[in-house]
């Protein structure tokens, strides 16, 4: 497995980097989820986000593309979405 170093230097920044976040469908999460991604990403445009629910309707993916600047930024982000309560996984 590549050290944090080694992983730093796959990227190059700024670019565009999806992210994939999954939680309960329930009325609160994809707000929720924006409000976060926003935090990281100031200039991200909630109207790009694409929303997919499951098969039987449980769960729902969200798939964030934002403009990434820097390996910190990611980082932090991923830290508070794998937080959040609402959220189940993030890729």
């Amino acid at each position: 497995m590549a050290d944090e170093t080694e992983r730093a230097t796959l990227l190059e920044f700024p670019c565009d980097f999806p992210i994939k976040i999954m939680g309960a469908q329930v009325d609160e999460f994809a707000p929720t989820v924006l409000e976060v991604v926003r935090r990281h990403a100031p200039g991200f445009d909630g109207e790009s986000m694409e929303m997919r629910a499951s098969a039987n309707g449980k769960y729902l993916s969200l798939t964030c593309t934002l403009r990434a600047e820097s390996r910190a930024q990611l980082d932090a982000l991923y830290r508070e979405l794998t937080a959040h309560p609402l959220v189940k996984v993030v890729l």
